[in-house]
């Protein structure tokens, strides 16, 4: 507990100074205000969080955390276990969608072992293996308390050393057949929404499965009874060790002042995570897209982030991230080199003039 503890203690707010003098500069540039939308508040936010008034975005790394979930035994997958494993080498060979994407974006892609149920010995796979796999979380607990623990502490640390390398930018990526069950069960039971809502198809599953996934899932919460007021606990007993990682990327980054895009499903699960162990990291997550999981937009809500694409997505691996993150450089870019109208020449609104400060 003592690394995480330490990240917790470190994760501040952001600057309001820098946040202010990046607004009265957006205000200032030739364009009527506020007609960039997004992208002008995401740049003031960048500088709340970066603590400048000139973010910038130099390097991007995607971190995708692979662990198995042994829930999978109760048929809640269109897929085999065998999977994931398979996905891993594919992520590191190159030829993923978020290999694809990353490129694309301009993006390392940084591949981690959180728990996958064989061994992976494949070169630029990061090993932080806690278990080979989760337990079947619809008969006892997914993990130990300790292994939930050190679950976030390996992703606070693979967070850290990406930071140490360069990264100003990262986002989470998912990879784990059954991920979407533990997933839904995390969310059912900090939002208390019924599994009609908090549960989708995932992989693709048909009726009856899905009918059986939100049985399962049912009967994990009865068996479990995990507590809502305890993440540490809810991520236990039916977490993932990939969602656990997750939540620790996610708190490494905010306790170094680095932005960090929300993926999907899964990643949004670990970010409840993350925002139940300390809110304020809330403050430096950027919601990439909201899938067609139906409990997606669920677990923004409760976030309270605002997604950036709509693109009907349910990949997971993140692709969203990958693809937001050309936006959030574009949004740095919009306000360091665009002309202000002083520069530019160009003449202002009248009632404009009186009212803007005096900027960067």
């Amino acid at each position: 507990m003592k690394l995480l503890n330490k990240t917790i203690e470190s994760i501040d707010g952001l600057d309001l100074k820098s946040m202010r003098l990046a607004r009265e500069r957006q205000d200032q540039l030739t364009k009527p205000k506020g007609s960039l939308g997004v992208l002008e508040e995401l740049s003031i936010k960048l500088a709340g969080i970066q603590g400048k008034p000139l973010p910038e975005i130099s390097r991007k790394i995607i971190i995708v955390m692979a662990g198995d979930h042994g829930v999978a035994d109760e048929g809640v997958s269109a897929f085999p276990q065998e999977v994931t494993p398979q996905m891993v080498a594919n992520f590191a060979a190159g030829g993923a969608g978020i290999n694809v994407l990353a490129r694309h974006a301009g993006a390392e892609v940084r591949i981690v072992d959180m728990g996958v149920a064989c061994i992976i010995d494949i070169p630029g796979v990061i090993d932080k293996k806690i278990r080979p796999g989760t337990a079947n979380m619809a008969v006892g607990p997914a993990m130990t308390r300790d292994q939930a623990v050190a679950c976030i502490e390996a992703g606070i640390e693979v967070a850290e050393e990406a930071i140490a390398d360069g990264a100003d930018l990262l986002g989470t990526g998912d990879m784990g057949i059954a991920n979407t069950t533990a997933s839904s069960a995390i969310l059912t039971v900090f939002s208390g929404a019924g599994l009609e809502h908090s549960v989708g198809r995932g992989t693709g599953i048909g009726a009856d499965a899905l009918d059986k996934k939100r049985e399962v899932i049912r009967q994990a919460i009865k068996v479990n009874q995990p507590d809502k007021r305890d993440s540490l606990d809810v991520l236990a007993k039916v977490g993932g060790l990939e969602i656990g990682g997750l939540a620790g990327v996610i708190l490494g980054a905010a306790a170094n002042r680095v932005p960090v895009i929300i993926d999907g499903f899964i990643s949004s699960a670990a970010a409840l995570i993350a925002a139940s162990l300390c809110p304020e990291s809330r403050s430096y997550m950027i919601a990439s897209h909201v899938s067609v999981e139906p409990g997606h937009k669920l677990m923004l809500d409760e976030l309270a982030l605002k997604p950036m694409l709509f693109m009907n997505m349910r990949l997971g691996e993140g692709t969203g991230a990958a693809l937001a993150s050309s936006l959030v450089e574009a949004s740095c870019k919009v306000l360091a080199e665009m002309a202000t109208f002083a520069e530019a020449g160009v003449a202002e609104k009248e009632e404009d003039k009186t009212e803007q400060g005096a900027g960067i």
